[in-house]
């Protein structure tokens, strides 16, 4: 057949046969075995084995999304442990793309979203790609059930437990622990309440908290704890800081927010989204606002929070 049904790309080679593609391969050998394997099983990808042995090797293969993927080419035969690792790990990110399936990032959050029924959900918001791909990992493999979380989840790829919180269909990862005995559930929901809170009056950026400012009592009352902190003071709500950031216009707060011992054109890159005519004089307006207010101090070419006296 020489090379019936194979098509050669630029850079790699697909099996193609009445306009359906049933694999795309780097290597011409590759996708000559396979276009052969297919032809013996009259084209039937349900017939396709997980393993062959081919040329002295063992040859590892999966269907995905109804294409078929070389997933090893090996002397050794692999375990049937290693056959599982490698299909899930191909079925997490088929196209080798940078963050997998599911899985975006938005300036510093990752977000995981899936597509159900036309719509768009949003399962869950991260600051870390570990835990958007922990989290992404568990729903694939139930069946994206937001309800088979448990509280403390095993993560079998890094070993570890996780501290995970199901709130309003979005789930929240609190925390990683190499060992089940060194997790202390009020102290983590404390911390967890203690960032909310932070992010709330602009003491701290977790834009992944943004859903939950509005949800701290309710929320303390779930944990039956209060976010604690060593540095500021959440019980008074005479705060001058607190009066001052609430008193602030939106975009106010958004430079504020961003504010990092950050020079304006880090800031402007953080606020990239709002940009529009003058946006560098605007920027600098509302910097020179707040250092009036006594929010944030300049050093150098740098911005700074304070707390007012």
């Amino acid at each position: 057949m020489k090379r019936k049904y194979i098509r050669q790309n630029k850079n790699s080679f697909s099996i193609v046969r009445a306009n359906r593609t049933y694999a795309q391969l780097q290597d011409l050998d590759d996708a000559l075995f396979l276009r052969n394997l297919l032809v013996e099983n009259e084209w039937n990808m349900d017939s396709i084995n997980e393993t062959y042995e081919f040329n002295d090797q063992y040859i590892v293969l999966a269907v995905i999304d109804d294409r078929i993927h070389v997933l090893l080419k090996s002397k050794e035969k692999p375990s049937q442990s290693q056959i599982s690792s490698l299909t899930k790990r191909k079925m997490r990110n088929p196209n080798n793309s940078r963050y997998g399936l599911n899985i975006t990032r938005v300036f510093d959050t990752f977000i995981i979203k899936k597509q159900i029924v036309g719509d768009d959900y949003v399962f869950g918001y991260y600051d870390t790609l570990e835990d958007a791909e922990f989290a992404r990992n568990h729903l694939m493999d139930n069946l994206w059930d937001i309800n088979s979380f448990s509280q403390i989840q095993y993560d079998e790829d890094s070993k570890n437990y996780r501290v995970t919180e199901v709130i309003d269909d979005k789930v929240y990862v609190l925390g990683s622990f190499e060992s089940k005995n060194d997790i202390d559930l009020d102290k983590i929901h404390a911390e967890f309440l203690n960032r909310i809170t932070k992010h709330k009056l602009g003491l701290a950026e977790h834009q992944y908290l943004d859903e939950l400012t509005d949800r701290i009592p309710e929320l303390e009352e779930r944990f039956n704890t209060k976010a604690q902190d060593g540095m500021w003071e959440f019980k008074n709500t005479q705060d001058p800081l607190n009066d001052i950031i609430f008193n602030l216009t939106p975009f106010q707060k958004s430079v504020y927010d961003v504010v990092d011992d950050s020079t304006v054109e880090d800031i402007e890159k953080a606020l990239i989204r709002f940009r529009s005519g003058n946006f560098t004089q605007k920027i600098q307006k509302n910097l020179d606002e707040l250092i009036e207010k006594g929010l944030i101090c300049k050093n150098q070419n740098h911005y700074i929070k304070q707390k007012p006296k």
